[in-house]
């Protein structure tokens, strides 16, 4: 296991080097100049001469192999240097709407795992039953509605029962949770749903296959309980493949929320993300890039421990 783990955790280095060459030279050939936009913004006439200076000030007029030899030396750091736009430190920018989305994550998953795996379950056991019928309704009803669109009636909903809008500020849970909870719980049930509707269904198919193996009948015939049928042997191989989709629906929702965010009025990482391309924002847009890269290899990294922690086959190997 120890091994099995060392040689996982060292593919992640090549993996994340290559997101930053990759990101990094992608974004030199997209059209457009962080200078022109951000001193023309306001329709002034602004001279070549200033614009040089700018460009100067900002490191844009260095050989690109200079660039990115800065670059690659600021991943290694964990150093992104400033945002071009803001001038604020990058790790900075990204900190402050990290919180947010990494909580609406977080509060999406506890959502979706606790409906999804009983949901899953029963529509398996009760298969062509109207409990199933039922699962598969709700399930599709999940996958189909577009996340924001759902958070609209969630929203006119409180709205029409409570007179209740989302605040402008975020409150931060460590200063009110009650508010901070009033605040994100929604967004979270809103994108909830449709991850506990994928997960759900990747539950009910895995379980339905494991139902039909050999050691599921060995089991009954030797007279063990159904519960104990289902609970030990059966939904702890079918969950194998919903930890994949877990995992890789919980990354989506760090940096996959734009229009949920500006829905409820939130200031995460969507967002950010947004702004910076509009602006063109180069090592704001470049960090973000290897924040979520890093969130998705590190929890595919997760995954594939739970799947050795799961399956003994893989951790004997």
């Amino acid at each position: 296991m120890l091994r099995y783990t060392i040689n996982r955790v060292l593919l992640t280095i090549p993996t994340l080097l290559g997101v930053a060459v990759l990101v990094f030279f992608m974004l030199r050939i997209i059209p457009g100049d962080i200078v022109e936009v951000k001193l023309r913004g306001d329709g002034g006439a602004i001279t070549q001469e200033t614009i040089e200076m700018e460009r100067h000030r900002l490191g844009l007029d260095k050989p690109l192999a200079v660039q990115f030899k800065d670059w690659m030396i600021g991943v290694v750091t964990f150093d992104y240097g400033k945002s071009m736009w803001t001038e604020r430190p990058v790790m900075e920018e990204i900190g402050v709407r990290l919180e947010l989305s990494l909580e609406v994550a977080i509060l999406a998953t506890i959502i979706a795992l606790l409906f999804a795996i009983p949901l899953g379950t029963m529509a398996a056991l009760y298969r062509d039953t109207w409990i199933d019928y039922l699962m598969r309704v709700m399930t599709i009803g999940g996958i189909s509605i577009p996340a924001f669109w759902f958070g609209m009636l969630i929203m006119l909903a409180l709205l029409a029962a409570f007179n209740w809008l989302p605040p402008i500020t975020f409150t931060p849970i460590y200063v009110d949770p009650i508010a901070n909870l009033t605040q994100l719980i929604w967004p979270a049930a809103a994108v909830g749903y449709r991850y506990c509707a994928v997960t759900a269904r990747m539950i009910r198919s895995s379980l339905l296959e494991v139902m039909s193996e050999d050691y599921i009948r060995t089991a009954r015939a030797k007279g063990v309980f159904e519960n104990l049928v289902v609970s030990r042997h059966a939904l702890r191989n079918a969950l194998l493949p919903a930890i994949t989709v877990i995992g890789l629906e919980f990354t989506f929702l760090i940096g996959g929320l734009v229009v949920t965010e500006q829905v409820f009025n939130l200031n995460g990482i969507g967002q950010l993300f947004v702004q910076s391309v509009a602006r063109n924002d180069f090592t704001l847009i470049q960090g973000m890039v290897m924040l979520i890269a890093a969130f998705y290899v590190f929890v595919n990294l997760a995954i594939d421990l739970l799947y050795a922690v799961f399956d003994p086959r893989i951790r004997y190997a």
